[in-house]
């Protein structure tokens, strides 16, 4: 028979992208008595990958748990970029509601539905927090209309339209019911979510039922499957088997030999767990997300919903210009596929697939960030490889129609990019649907564009709106193909030969476009070292010593100056690269290069494109 468990409730914390979530979920953990009065905090604990700490975004879900009163309240915090949206589908199959958090002046954005569509799909009630209420500019009444507009868009049923709001700002620690009262504390938000979120339901006496949502991984025990329990109880050595909704020939016997609980941010090893509780296993090799751990005797799999395809690629290759293997820890191809193949373990929206070549493997994801996170975690643990231009991954319909993933791209720009912003995104087939002005003399644009269209365009929208714009986009649908884009309108210098680069080669290359390389740095011949000012690519030699000779004229030899090279970031060298260049990465270099490094065999390939 089924039961309330009324210790315990699961929420996970959903919003855009930099609108608090993560900040909100230190005050809960401060604010409930986590971390002793005198620990030494830092911002945005929950952010424990050094890449999340650097870019200020949450990449992984993570689990945290809090005492409030009698009640435990387990916390998931999860990824508010598109690009991660895998991780919040399958996470709200462990929680019994949400709190969605949105900012007091920017309203609801495109990931705000994206993540709120998921949550009302699974008919969770919602806790709306409008946060950051303390910024000068905040706007809550206009947000809350905002709000109710889109759960209405969204067609919320009547119960899920008359949910609480909370205003809070997280950094300040404080929340409200009302806009009239003074904030003290958390306390309203405690209350709110122990009276309006269920506590979770199921059947202590049945079998069995853990559906593993998340899968965290340690180098000293391997995989860890995090889930709830829905029905019975899980036991340490209980000999359980995994089965799965999606495959139906899974069945494995496996023991359940280390069982966890999640209290603040630590891992406290418990014998066993009910009804509702988040617990942690390890100790079972081949667990994948989506699994039912269950008793032998009733094998039943919870369904799961399948997680959203990739819409771009890229290929990952072992590098072999000239200057491999001598930066890298892991440099063969045998390093590469068990790298990549060992992602899998805990990225769902991740796919690895191996080509003809056995030095090949093409990688697709949700979107360039998701893979440029990988690229830069890879580079980080020693590993030395290529990669080529992100490519979209195109489907085709009954009629052998090409369709391609369109997104819609919400543009927030001051009033005087605005034009310059609708040419650019209209060169590259956006449509332009929507165009409104917003608070701050700015201008909200709302395209549909090809996925295609937005590679390599942000670092050009920065440089724009002199790094005053934001662009965020949201997969739409798949829909036919919208012609050609050129991407690239100037070529590139490439180096002539190999060698270190000379200050006088330099000088005279750097009339012709924008530098790339400093003095003194190894280049080869095929490697891309700047951007032409004009359309073509030019061979340059930055090589090259001035010849002595036995007469000098007074004033030659003044000192050369060089401008500054353009130093690239990984975002802004795969922005750059096009469809005939690979990208060189080491742990210490970033290196553009021609996919074929012969000059001559490089006209001739393109001749003979030209020529097909």
């Amino acid at each position: 028979m089924k039961q309330k468990r009324e210790d315990i409730r699961n929420i996970a914390i959903i919003a855009h992208v930099d609108h608090g979530k993560t900040t909100l979920v230190d005050e809960l953990l401060k604010q409930s008595g986590v971390f002793r009065s005198n620990q030494n905090v830092g911002e945005r604990v929950m952010d424990s990958n050094d890449i999340e700490r650097e870019r200020g975004i949450t990449i992984l879900s993570k689990n945290t748990a809090v005492f409030y009163k009698d009640t435990k309240i387990n916390i998931i915090d999860t990824p508010g970029h598109a690009d991660f949206g895998g991780e919040v589908e399958r996470v709200l199959k462990m929680v019994n509601g949400v709190i969605l958090v949105v900012d007091a002046f920017e309203g609801a954005m495109p990931q705000t539905k994206f993540v709120l569509k998921k949550a009302l799909e699974l008919e969770l009630p919602v806790i709306v927090c409008i946060n950051k209420i303390d910024r000068p500019e905040a706007r809550p009444k206009e947000v809350i209309d905002e709000i109710l507009e889109l759960f209405i868009d969204l067609e919320a049923s009547e119960e899920q339209l008359d949910c609480p709001f909370v205003f809070a700002s997280a950094k300040s620690g404080v929340a409200c019911l009302d806009l009239n009262q003074t904030p003290q504390n958390m306390e309203p938000l405690f209350e709110t979510i122990i009276n309006y979120i269920p506590a979770p339901e199921g059947d202590p006496a049945a079998d069995t039922q853990v559906l593993i949502s998340t899968i965290d991984y340690n180098e000293y025990v391997g995989r860890i499957g995090v889930g709830k329990v829905d029905n019975g109880t899980i036991r340490v050595n209980q000999d359980v088997v995994l089965v799965n909704e999606h495959d139906k020939d899974k069945f494995q016997r496996v023991k359940i030999s280390k069982l966890y609980e999640f209290e603040g941010l630590k891992k406290v090893e418990i014998n066993e767990a009910s009804i509702g509780s988040i617990v942690a296993i390890s100790g079972i090799t081949d667990i994948h997300i989506g699994d039912t751990i269950c008793s032998p005797e009733n094998p039943v799999p919870i369904p799961f919903q399948k997680i959203s395809e990739p819409t771009i690629s890229m290929d990952f290759l072992v590098n072999d210009s000239p200057l491999a293997g001598q930066e890298g820890k892991f440099v063969t191809s045998r390093h590469l596929r068990d790298r990549l193949f060992r992602e899998l373990n805990t990225d769902v929206s991740l796919r690895v697939e191996e080509t003809d070549s056995a030095d090949c493997f093409k990688v697709s994801g949700r979107g360039e960030l998701h893979l440029s996170v990988l690229i830069e975690n890879m580079r980080r643990e020693g590993y030395e490889f290529a990669v080529s231009k992100a490519e979209v991954l195109y489907h085709y319909d009954e009629r052998e129609r090409k369709l391609e993933p369109m997104e819609r791209a919400i543009v927030d720009v001051p009033e005087e990019f605005a034009g310059s912003v609708i040419e650019k995104l209209s060169q590259r087939k956006g449509d332009l649907q929507a165009m409104s002005p917003i608070p701050g003399n700015y201008t909200r644009l709302e395209f549909l564009i090809p996925s295609r269209g937005l590679i390599g365009y942000r670092g050009e929208f920065m440089t724009d709106t002199k790094g005053n714009g934001i662009i965020n986009t949201i997969f739409e649908e798949y829909a036919p193909y919208k012609g050609d884009i050129q991407y690239r309108k100037q070529g590139s210098l490439i180096a002539f030969e190999s060698g270190e680069t000379i200050t006088y080669g330099l000088f005279n290359a750097q009339e012709r476009g924008t530098l790339f390389v400093g003095p003194g740095e190894k280049v080869y011949g095929g490697m891309i070292v700047g951007q032409n000012g004009k359309t073509d690519d030019i061979e340059v030699n930055v090589c090259k010593k001035k010849q002595l000779t036995n007469t000098r004229a007074s004033g030659s030899d003044d000192a050369l100056k060089l401008t500054p090279p353009r130093i690239l970031s990984l975002e802004q060298a795969l922005e750059y690269i096009d469809t005939d260049e690979y990208l060189e990465v080491t742990p210490k270099s970033l290196r553009i290069r021609k996919k074929i490094l012969d000059s001559t065999m490089r006209i001739r390939a393109k001749r003979n494109n030209s020529t097909k």
